[in-house]
């Protein structure tokens, strides 16, 4: 193998461990700290958790996302709007196709309202670590929640700025974090060798036998291990799959041998809180701040590809037109999936730290975390059983199905935090749901009402008029949805007020189910002097219109496109119609000369 080779080999590695694995990497700081305030920790329950927490990080993280829904991506771009376009491909039409749609706005939507939760409990529960430096025992948790909504601000503050020259630091610092979490876990294993034994699968029956009703409800703890598993599929696109899974095999064996030797302190040392950073301070007194700075850097980056995930399901769903548009900046010349979505920015940033201050604890925030993660899962097996049953891997079903089941269990023993804060996670996530399907209806309603002309109809008044010959000199841009449909506010330009110019382009953005690729048709001669400009890109494509038409030898005067003004008594269209006025519309949002711009209003009913 060649140097090159090799270095792309370990840079992708590298590169995964900064963009990929901050979540479940930084799940160690509270993970069993949180189930140890619940479970005794006598030897047998150390030895049945640490058995189920090996478990369900290999079925629910290396079967689920890293063996399957990974062999299931379009064009190395993975997640639950990507199932869900296979799944359109695959079944065509039909009320499966309603179902797959219904689950995949759910599980987008569970997954961003996870996007609030995620750094506020990572950054939290490393900040804590600053009640175990001598002197600082007795700061206040007010002080510490302070601490931690700061470094969130500072977080999203920088975000405008872009990631891409901070994301070269990511991968090393995680790196480092993830070899000291390996080294002190041995460190701990050393001294209690024994507990290597918890992977036996029978500790965690015995558990289960010994405990109960309760150790079944332990399982909504025991799932925050796994917590950023999703994120394997969900960032596949960014770096492809070879380095994820590489990585991920490097990742469960820091994490899990560091559990194993947190699992060893906790024997030796039954009343100790706050486990991890405890364990630290026990093994070297002079290596903890470093350490704990380290925490707090790895629970940055951890949020910072959670916001960066944030805002790529976003764009998805703008381009998929699942949501309305946001003003959407690039922030990196050469990196596509760099962008930064200034209104969901600040809105997460608020939520962040609203929830910080609401719950104060990562313990407490535990409570509310793993019902949407587990969700997601479950939404996610569902989906990838649809997928494989159509498939010639229906071998695979069964094996699907056994996995979704128990993401179900681990989903319902969720129920039981409800009452704790749960219902923040449905909360949360209910808001982009609300507003993903008010908007698809909404725009479906919208196209009804308009009642757009046909084409052929629309062409014997154009030529009449265009004949009469008292045309304006120059181009003009017409936008419109589909070529063969023409929408009222062409017929309210052209055929009743006569703004016709010498040459009018009618020009259509379409986006593709595929992630990249941009395909453009223009078809000079539809009528005398009409043109059509086509232009079909990929829902990732991030779109210079400006350039297309001047490739294609066309300077236009004026830029035509409709503007909707909804009048309305149903109270769910005005939502729709109040969104329509707050986001920016489809030519804000592609970024077009405004000198050149006129928008024409067609008053609707709905």
């Amino acid at each position: 193998m060649n140097y090159k080779n090799e270095d792309s080999f370990w840079g992708g590695i590298i590169k995964a461990l900064g963009l990929v694995f901050g979540d479940i990497g930084t799940s160690p700081i509270y993970t069993l700290t949180v189930v140890f305030t619940l479970t005794k920790p006598t030897a047998q329950n150390v030895y049945g958790i640490l058995s189920l927490v090996f478990w369900t990080m290999t079925i629910l993280v290396t079967a689920e996302y890293a063996w399957l829904a990974m062999s299931l991506g379009r064009k190395g771009q993975g997640g639950e709007i990507v199932l869900r376009e296979i799944i359109i491909k695959l079944f065509k039409k039909g009320r499966v196709l309603a179902f797959a749609g219904f689950l995949s706005f759910l599980g987008v939507s569970l997954l961003l309202g996870d996007g609030v939760i995620t750094p506020a409990i990572s950054i939290l529960s490393a900040v804590e670590g600053l009640l175990l430096i001598p002197g600082l025992e007795t700061t206040r948790q007010e002080i510490l929640v302070v601490i931690a909504a700061l470094i969130a601000f500072t977080l999203f503050f920088f975000q405008s700025r872009g990631t891409d020259k901070m994301a070269g630091i990511f991968g090393p610092v995680m790196v480092v974090y993830f070899l000291s979490l390996l080294v002190s876990g041995l460190v701990s294993i050393y001294a209690t060798p024994a507990i290597v034994t918890a992977i036996n699968p029978w500790h965690a029956v015995e558990f289960f036998r010994e405990n109960g009703i309760a150790g079944y409800f332990v399982l909504s703890e025991v799932i925050l291990c796994s917590t950023g598993g999703e994120a394997l599929y969900a960032d596949m696109g960014h770096l492809g799959k070879k380095p994820i899974i590489r990585a991920w095999y490097f990742v469960f064996a820091a994490l899990y041998l560091n559990y194993l030797g947190q699992g060893a302190f906790i024997l030796r040392n039954p009343q100790t809180k706050n486990i991890l950073f405890a364990m630290i301070q026990n093994q070297s007194p002079m290596m903890y701040i470093p350490f704990l700075v380290l925490t707090i850097l790895a629970t940055i980056i951890a949020s910072q590809s959670i916001i960066s995930g944030v805002f790529s399901i976003v764009y998805q769903g703008i381009t998929t037109r699942l949501m309305p548009l946001f003003k959407v900046d690039y922030t990196s010349s050469h990196i596509q999936s760099q962008i930064y979505i200034g209104a969901v920015n600040w809105g997460l940033m608020c939520a962040v730290i609203f929830v910080m201050f609401f719950f104060q604890k990562s313990v407490n925030l535990a409570a509310a975390y793993g019902m949407a993660v587990t969700g997601s899962m479950t939404i996610t097996a569902i989906m990838m059983i649809m997928v494989f049953s159509k498939t010639t891997k229906k071998w695979k079903v069964p094996i699907v199905v056994v996995i979704a089941l128990m993401d179900l269990i681990y989903f319902t023993s969720t129920f039981s935090k409800f009452p704790h804060g749960a219902y923040w996670s449905i909360i949360l996530a209910s808001i982009p749901f609300i507003t993903i399907l008010i908007w698809t209806n909404g725009q479906r309603a919208l196209y009804r009402s308009l009642r757009p002309l046909e084409m052929d109809v629309f062409m014997l008044s154009y030529e009449q008029i265009y004949a009469k010959g008292k045309n304006i000199p120059g181009t003009g841009l017409f936008f419109i949805k589909e070529l063969d449909v023409i929408p009222p506010y062409i017929v309210h330009c052209v055929i009743r007020s006569n703004i016709i110019y010498e040459r009018n382009i009618f020009i259509s953005i379409i986006r593709t189910d595929d992630p990249f690729g941009t395909y453009i048709h223009h078809k000079p001669d539809v009528g005398t002097g009409l043109e059509f400009f086509e232009i079909k890109a990929g829902y990732m494509v991030v779109l210079d219109i400006e350039s297309a038409l001047k490739q294609h030898g066309i300077q236009e005067k004026v830029i035509f496109y409709g503007i909707e003004d909804i009048e309305t008594g149903n109270p769910i269209w005005r939502v729709f119609a109040l969104l329509k006025k707050l986001t920016p519309n489809f030519v804000q949002f592609n970024k077009l000369p405004a000198a050149k711009l006129q928008g024409v209003v067609t008053r609707v009913e709905m």
